[in-house]
């Protein structure tokens, strides 16, 4: 059983500035976790796979192709590959969330 502490894995800025931790990629799947920050974004972007999202924490918006909405912890929201996302904590607090890609990029 492979356990992965969260804590214990080292944050770093991605590309866009907003704090990540790479907690699992091989072929299958890739798994970050994604903080950011009051005002912090992610620009929209497209991947050749499936991505999901799962909020751990707070709220914020993501948009997924030309739907756009307020999500919060524990919601999952899906995107199929090639398609146009973008997240934003723009509701005043930490957005906290799990992004997923299968296959692994």
């Amino acid at each position: 059983m492979a356990v992965i502490k969260i804590d214990s894995i080292n944050e770093f800025r991605t590309k866009t500035g907003v704090l990540a931790k790479q907690l699992l990629k091989h072929d299958n799947v890739t798994v970050m976790y994604i903080s950011l920050d009051p005002q912090d974004a992610i620009p929209e972007h497209s991947v050749a796979v499936d991505v999901f999202f799962y909020v751990i924490s707070g709220k914020g918006t993501i948009k997924i192709g030309e739907d756009e909405g307020i999500v919060e912890k524990t919601d999952i929201i899906t995107c199929p590959p090639n398609t146009m996302m973008s997240l934003k904590a723009d509701q005043g607090e930490k957005f906290i969330v799990l992004n997923v890609k299968t296959p692994s990029v």
